[in-house]
């Protein structure tokens, strides 16, 4: 199986490389690419990172994995006037078998118009850009880790990408191989606090655009 992570400045460390690590104990093929090929960071105090491949030199994937990242950086790409991260997205939905999403990488898929009348979640810090710039896109009640609908498998926040890496690994390759990629990296979380997730916020990307507005 063949996976591909578009990546981008800003990009979420975890929503790569956790996935990453799942997808590698699966012995799944996993490739990182760019719009443009060359060095790359992690959002905030991240550290740098090499892309090879550029969205031109892929080949079809039987699944993409969108990460999120920072709102300044998903603003630029869903405004970007030559819509080259969407059409990547576009292009690979017609053979991928999965097209997936993390975090508010969701807001990238959303905005490639692959999740219209499709149920989905996100980080719980962007549910509201969903009715507020994505209509279409159909919320999951409550904040479930994941949400399969058809073949768009959508994440929640940051760490629920190894949930839903899970998920697709046992979508691809079958519970069994599931399991040992859980044994294997030992994921039996177990954390020593508890917290609640807070109401909503408004949709902390102002300066996007949405589909058909002319501002």
């Amino acid at each position: 199986m063949k996976i591909g992570i578009p990546v981008y400045d800003g990009v979420d460390m975890l929503d790569v490389a956790g996935p990453f690590e799942m997808f590698d104990w699966a012995d799944f093929d996993v490739e990182i690419v760019a719009a443009k090929p060359g060095m790359k960071r992690f959002r905030n105090r991240g550290f740098p990172f090499e892309v090879a491949k550029s969205f031109a030199e892929c080949t079809q994937y039987d699944a993409v994995w969108i990460p999120g990242g920072d709102p300044d950086a998903l603003t630029e790409i869903i405004n970007d006037p030559h819509r080259t991260y969407v059409q990547f997205l576009t292009r690979q939905a017609t053979g991928a078998k999965y097209m997936c999403s993390v975090c508010e990488g969701a807001m990238l898929f959303a905005a490639s118009g692959l999740l219209d009348d499709h149920w989905a979640t996100t980080h719980w810090a962007f549910l509201e850009c969903f009715p507020t710039l994505f209509p279409k896109v159909k919320v999951a009640d409550g904040h479930p880790r994941f949400v399969l609908d058809r073949n768009r498998l959508t994440g929640a926040g940051i760490s629920a990408g190894l949930d839903e890496a899970l998920m697709l690994i046992t979508l691809l390759g079958g519970t069994e191989l599931a399991r040992q990629v859980q044994q294997n990296t030992e994921y039996y979380p177990d954390p020593p606090v508890r917290s609640a997730i807070p109401a909503a916020p408004q949709c902390p990307l102002p300066g996007v655009k949405p589909p058909g507005s002319t501002r």
